[in-house]
């Protein structure tokens, strides 16, 4: 039985009063219950069921009155998202010793000591190397930035994109000074990543972001380019990353910052009148490189690939060997196209030095040398690829 009731024991339910009524018999007692005690228990065991109601009712009421109102609490709700915003950004200007920049028609770039906005936070204070940046010149247009890995090339040209986006929105800038170009889009190709839900390799992604950027901007836009053509061949990445800086430079026209590995490209400084080559600076001192992450004029000479893998643990042996071919490639220069121009190591010479030999250069070398390619047209240039190519497959099908 369940509810609310009265319980007397066998010795005293005698002494019952008269309106008490009998609800349950026990073996040593008697339950009994009163109209008011069956009036309060009703009131009770339904009461769960009555406050859903009730409360189903007021969220009835406040979603109907909330419709009516939903156009003001929405704008209301956006200007309160727009000021905190605002007030987030002026109080971190303040704290981080941000600037206000000058903003310009004209599509140019002058940063004086920028700042990564997220490294000048996340980074112990007074240890983020500021730098500066001058695009949009006539001279300085294109910025091909070379240096060694982990030494700020990707961090630098981000932090570009980061400030112009931040002033375009009306914010403060981490830089002591800043005058801002209005550029129509920001475009960035940065980072390694594939869709294999598309089935998409991870140079495929490259490209076709690549494609979008070519295709979209416009002598107003800022693009920042990173590492384009690492995804494929060396040759491959060297000619498409060329090719890419030239048709920006002669067709689009817009700032860009682009870093690469590809020391070639730094020729083309000489070659398009608004490219300049940037390179970040480091430090030699006995055997080891410090990265001073200043960014300064000129072209990169080294880029210290296999200091970069002993800081990360690679075998001490491994290091060696790549020093030994590296030193080896450096005096010899020569296509890697061919396998059997680097001994490989076996169980049987493993302690052995290993060499290159084969240094006789191919023929065809003389020949694209001597190639004036802005002579020829498309079709003539096809032509004559697909000659070189019939004369090395004839090479290569001839016996040792």
């Amino acid at each position: 039985v369940f509810g609310y009731y009265l319980e007397l024991t066998n010795s005293h339910k005698d002494k019952a009063p008269d309106y008490f009524i009998r609800k349950q018999t026990l073996k040593n007692a008697e339950r009994y219950i009163t109209p008011e005690l069956k009036e309060h228990e009703e009131e009770v065991l339904t009461a769960t069921e009555r406050a859903q109601d009730l409360e189903y009712q007021i969220f009835v009421e406040l979603r109907e009155a909330t419709h009516h109102e939903a156009t003001r609490l929405q704008n209301t709700a956006r200007v309160l998202g727009q000021l905190d915003v605002l007030a987030s950004l002026a109080d971190l200007a303040e704290q981080r010793g941000y600037c206000q920049p000058t903003m310009v028609p004209e599509p140019i770039l002058d940063i004086r000591d920028g700042r990564h906005p997220v490294l000048d936070i996340t980074e112990p204070d007074g240890t983020f190397v500021p730098n500066d940046t001058q695009a949009g010149t006539e001279k300085e247009l294109v910025l091909l930035i070379t240096g060694p890995n982990m030494a700020g090339k990707s961090t630098y040209i981000r932090q570009v994109a980061l400030i112009t986006l931040m002033a375009q929105i009306g914010s403060f800038v981490p830089a002591r000074e800043a005058t801002i170009g209005i550029a129509d889009r920001i475009f960035a190709r940065v980072g390694a990543s594939d869709e294999l839900s598309r089935g998409q390799s991870t140079f495929m992604v490259e490209m076709n972001e690549t494609a979008r950027i070519l295709n979209t901007a416009t002598h107003r836009s800022l693009v920042i380019l990173d590492e384009i053509g690492r995804g494929t061949s060396t040759y491959d990445g060297v000619s498409l990353a060329w090719a890419i800086m030239e048709h920006i430079h002669n067709h689009i026209g817009c700032r860009t910052l682009f870093a690469t590995h590809y020391h070639e490209l730094t020729e083309l400084e000489g070659t398009l009148s608004s490219v300049k080559n940037l390179n970040v600076d480091v430090k030699e001192w006995h055997d080891n490189v410090v990265f001073l992450h200043k960014i300064v004029s000129g072209a990169a000479n080294k880029s210290y690939g296999i200091h970069v893998a002993r800081l990360a643990g690679v075998p001490q042996e491994v290091n060696q060997r790549a020093q030994q071919i590296l030193a080896q490639l450096e005096s010899e220069p020569r296509s890697l196209s061919d396998s059997r121009q680097i001994q490989l190591a076996s169980k049987a010479t493993q302690n052995q030095q290993l060499t290159l030999f084969n240094p006789v250069e191919h023929p065809l070398l003389d020949t694209i040398r001597d190639t004036e390619i802005n002579e020829l047209t498309p079709l003539q240039a096809l032509q004559l690829l697909q000659s070189w190519k019939d004369q090395l497959n004839d090479r290569s099908s001839k016996p040792e």
